[in-house]
């Protein structure tokens, strides 16, 4: 049996078809060079645009000649759709999308859940330098625009041994370069120190991502109304956190929630990586801890992704992003100050619900102030479940949409594409 895998998707999409593919090798399967030699074909799907969504509707649909081919010969071929599409199937209890695919794609054979897929197989890493490592899934944080927390789900920690032990490992083999991955990695071990029941969080699955139950008897838990930092045992704690107190990031005059992310950060920095980078950052849980251990440690990359989505207040508020555009501003001059040669890359929506010129304009007057190196622009489309399409209208016309883009697609990447071919 030859299986192929097909991803889509974002650089934790990529790292969960490593570790399908390390599932179907332990099953003694073998790699098929295309669509048409293989008898399994897995598709990891992403929905963050609409256009991501319809490109797997079309694929599926072409595969479907290629299956009809190979049952009247006999063999076997089977399609499995897997990643945040079926991420809303595993978590939308009315089955109403669960309906919708089997109408889009009724050549497919399986919806599996990405929970399916654990980590007690090592991942089939190609790239030999550089590796992806996985250390929270999902997201709490219900910005309007957003389908992650019902893809994904509520936001879950890794426990933290398993992450210092997998960067271990790929030390040992060599490997120059790891990226830590999250959808909000700033956040990390915040469900672990005080519970994930404690946290804004949306009721989710049974099956999770990650061993919850192994991260519910980690040493990263307090006891039962401790104080926050007070450990459960000390006795099965790594030497390096019996003195770890967390870091609260202060937002909005508050303190918000607690996170082990510039410990971690620091300790992979120092197991000597020739390059450490992370993805992705929420602007309001970036500490001053998490910009100290950047500062001090060289090999952490100078290139931050920080999505700011839109500079205007108004937008920012009806895509529930806790910061205001000064603040991101703020922020970005403190990491400068500490971090001179530090490059940004974000991402931008244009054309999001009720977006006018004056409020488009507050966006190119933000990302002239920044002078981003790269921006993911995307125009805004409404996302099943989410916030937005339920409490606003996709009033802003296509063509707008298309013209703001190309605004910020002069303004930011074609410069530094010019740039590029200059060096």
């Amino acid at each position: 049996m030859k299986y192929y895998i097909k991803t889509f998707g974002c650089q934790q999409n990529h790292a969960d078809s490593e570790r399908i593919e390390a599932d179907f090798k332990a099953r003694g399967y073998t790699k098929a060079r295309s669509y048409k030699s293989a008898n399994y074909v897995i598709i990891n799907t992403c929905m963050i645009r609409q256009t991501a969504e319809n490109r797997v509707y079309g694929l599926v649909n072409n595969l479907g000649k290629i299956k009809q081919a190979k049952l009247k010969k006999g063999e076997v071929y089977k399609i499995i759709i897997t990643g945040c599409m079926i991420g809303i199937v595993y978590r939308d209890k009315t089955g109403k999308y669960l309906k919708l695919l089997k109408q889009r794609m009724h050549n497919a054979d399986e919806f599996m859940p990405i929970e399916e897929v654990g980590f007690n197989l090592t991942p089939v890493r190609t790239d030999k330098t550089s590796a992806w490592v996985p250390i929270s899934n999902g997201c709490n944080n219900f910005c309007t625009f957003c389908i992650v927390p019902f893809t994904r789900g509520r936001e879950i920690s890794r426990p933290y041994e398993d992450i210092i032990s997998e960067c271990l490992e790929l030390k040992k083999k060599g490997y120059k370069n790891v990226m830590l991955l999250g959808q909000n990695v700033n956040s990390y071990g915040a469900d672990l120190l005080v519970g994930e029941k404690n946290i804004q969080v949306m009721r989710d699955a049974d099956k999770t991502y990650f061993d919850i139950e192994k991260a519910k008897g980690s040493f990263l838990r307090n006891s039962p109304g401790a104080p926050m930092g007070v450990w459960r045992s000390k006795k099965t704690m790594p030497s390096f956190l019996k003195n770890v107190k967390p870091v609260y990031v202060k937002h909005l005059g508050r303190q918000r929630i607690p996170t082990l992310f510039p410990h971690l950060l620091n300790e992979v920095a120092k197991m000597g990586f020739e390059k450490v980078e992370f993805m992705s950052s929420n602007p309001w849980d970036f500490s001053d801890e998490l910009i100290d251990v950047m500062a001090k440690n060289e090999n952490i990359s100078r290139s931050l992704h920080l999505p700011v989505q839109s500079g205007d207040d108004a937008v920012l508020k009806r895509m529930n992003r806790w910061y205001s555009a000064d603040e991101y501003l703020v922020l970005i001059s403190k990491i400068k100050a500490q971090i001179p040669n530090m490059k940004f890359t974000t991402d931008i929506i244009v054309g999001f619900c009720g977006e006018t010129d004056k409020e488009f304009q507050s966006t190119v007057d933000l990302c002239k102030k920044v002078g981003f190196n790269w921006a993911y622009v995307s125009m805004y489309s409404p996302r099943f479940n989410t916030a937005a399409t339920k409490v606003f209208k996709d009033d802003v016309s296509h063509i707008t949409k298309k013209k703001r883009w190309l605004v910020l697609e002069n303004l930011i990447n074609q410069p530094q594409l010019k740039k590029s071919k200059i060096h």
